[in-house]
């Protein structure tokens, strides 16, 4: 058993790539099937080839996760929270959903208000002021039953501190309602900010019913031809086993993204170069991403289809600006592309799959760009249909066909161009120092144009560029985590305390992992700020020395400093193993 196999299913194409012991990479191309990407999984694999036998590992990027938060199609939650704080999903944050819009508003909550409990009970960062009682666990428990959920999820005020009461509510509700997950924040984020950690474990909850349900038929499909159980990528850059990973949902929301992220830093470090940004255009979306030093930019979190979700992320801006997006004319006339995207089916018009809608992959055949017959997966492209979709938008806006192509293209790469500044300039990164790697089905034909946009000066088009973020996959290590939460000043913080807090998030993470290597961070902010930087640290440090590294940090993020003490809310670490080498 030899082979790595990774398989990344995206919006239009599921992509295969296999590399063996010596290195050598097969790749397969195929269309996806959207009602059940396992299928698409299992033609990848037939189209290999290769005897299950000798394959060692699948490794898996879904977009499960990604599209039941944009459809709203996830399990019906009962959510507990401490009276007085059940309204917090739908206070958010005081930011605007649009600075300039009135009518715009945020999505609404995964949890309908009538499904939210309130438990008599609370906890200061500090001590119990309310104790929950025996009785009152009861009565939860009661009426969350009355509810019928398919999951329970509990986020109790300050259980980052004392998660206590989450856990005598978990056993209630678990005698009440038998087989039915239950699901603590305080387990899933346990750090401070009431807002993220219920935004997270909700996240969880809706998401991982399916997400079980689909891991287990997909290893149940691979299993009957014969393959191992698959791995999957989370959003952290690292594989988990998929019966680990059907446990937490919340952080494979960007599972496909990362592995492409993975795949462009490997590619970075054999060519030589350190620093890039990337540029992954898909059928139906691009995703902008930072490499820096060779690796990928790992952030604490973001939002995933108007859902706040805290975990650990590699940096991934997505765009609605993929080969598939549909060009049309808004009602004032302008020429618009996107958001809304032909996809696999019936995909742009020159596939002949049904698709009427011109695209911006029409717009590159109509040019000429495209030149081959067939593409990958076995789609036979239709030159006439492409170039006579976009002469019928051309009349609509009263231009020529070339020009109205070109204006296509050129406003996905606007989009795409701001989605690239977006993850650099605003994180203190100079475009211009930068390699741009472009991958995917359409980066090669975008890269140029993307690096003119911001001054670059060097492209990387890596081998096997439309299926990268199935390399990735093939080659990522297992990655996994584990978090504590700490508030305290790090001056407070001495080499004993470090060291023993390294040592314990150590054997939290790498459980049965043999020899991995651990990579920690501390979350640090000057005392009263609102968002927090992750600084490094090992067992060998002080908290004289996280401040001073993340004073240097802030000071390269954002130019400044603060005369105030540092303090460290909250620590991390991962623990990777060995990735294949290419």
């Amino acid at each position: 058993m030899t082979i790595s196999v990774g398989v990344d299913v995206g919006g239009t194409y599921t992509d295969l790539a296999a590399v063996d012991a010596s290195g050598r990479v097969a790749t397969r191309k195929v269309l996806s099937t959207p009602a059940d990407q396992s299928e698409g999984v299992a033609t990848a694999l037939r189209a290999l080839g290769a005897a299950p036998a000798s394959v060692s590992r699948v490794a898996h990027g879904t977009t499960v996760v990604t599209n039941l938060l944009l459809e709203r199609k996830g399990a019906r939650v009962a959510l507990c929270a401490t009276a007085g704080a059940t309204d917090l999903l739908e206070l958010r944050r005081q930011e605007r959903a649009g600075l300039y819009d009135l009518s715009l508003h945020h999505p609404a909550p995964l949890v309908d208000a009538a499904h939210v409990v309130a438990v008599n009970e609370r906890i200061s960062a500090r001590a119990r002021l309310i104790p929950l009682s025996a009785m009152e666990a009861e009565r939860v428990a009661e009426a969350v039953a009355a509810l019928q959920p398919d999951i329970v999820v509990l986020s109790l005020l300050h259980a980052y501190a004392d998660a206590s009461h989450e856990a005598i509510l978990a056993r209630a509700i678990a005698q009440a309602l038998p087989g039915v997950d239950v699901v603590c924040g305080s387990t899933v984020l346990p750090e401070i900010r009431e807002y993220e950690r219920t935004a997270t474990a909700v996240a969880e909850g809706y998401a991982r019913p399916r997400v079980r349900r689909y891991l287990e038929h997909l290893g149940a499909r691979l299993a009957e031809s014969g393959y191992p159980e698959p791995e999957v990528m989370t959003s952290g850059g690292g594989m988990l086993p998929a019966r680990e990973a059907a446990g937490r949902a919340a952080s494979l929301a960007l599972s496909g993204p990362a592995g492409g992220v993975v795949g462009a830093a490997a590619v970075l470090r054999a060519a030589g170069f350190g620093d890039a940004l990337t540029i992954d255009i898909g059928g139906t979306s691009a995703d902008a991403g930072l490499i820096l030093g060779g690796e990928p930019l790992v952030e604490p979190g973001g939002s995933v289809a108007g859902v706040p979700i805290a975990l650990p992320r590699v940096l991934v801006e997505t765009v609605s600006a993929g080969g598939g997006s549909i060009a049309w004319v808004d009602d004032g006339g302008a020429l618009r592309v996107g958001p809304h995207s032909a996809g696999a089916v019936p995909g742009p018009v020159a596939f002949g799959r049904g698709g009427t809608a011109p695209t911006v992959t029409d717009a590159h055949i109509a040019l000429g760009r495209l030149d081959a017959a067939e593409l990958s997966g076995g789609v036979q492209l239709d030159r006439a249909a492409a170039h006579a979709a976009i002469t019928k938008l051309a009349k609509q806006l009263g231009a020529a066909v070339p020009r109205t192509a070109e204006a296509i293209i050129a406003i996905a790469d606007a989009s795409m161009a701001r989605a690239l500044r977006r993850v650099s300039v605003e994180r203190g990164v100079d475009p211009r120092a930068c390699v741009l790697v472009a991958f995917g089905g359409g980066g090669p034909l975008h890269g140029c144009a993307l690096a003119d946009a911001l001054g670059m000066r060097r492209i990387l088009v890596p081998p096997h560029a439309g299926v990268l973020s199935a390399l990735g996959l093939a080659i990522a290590p297992e990655r996994r985590e584990a978090a504590q939460s700490v508030m305290q000043l790090a001056l407070s913080m001495k080499r004993p305390a470090v060291a023993g807090l390294f040592q314990q998030l150590s054997r939290a993470a790498a459980g049965r992992m043999q020899k991995p290597r651990i990579a920690a961070h501390a979350r640090a902010r000057y005392a009263g700020q609102g968002y927090e930087l992750d600084v490094p640290f090992t067992a060998r440090d002080t908290g004289a020395t996280i401040a001073a590294r993340f004073a240097a940090l802030h000071v390269g993020r954002y130019g400044f400093t603060l005369d105030r003490p540092v303090e460290v809310i909250a620590a991390r670490a991962a623990a990777i193993g060995k990735a294949r080498k290419l």
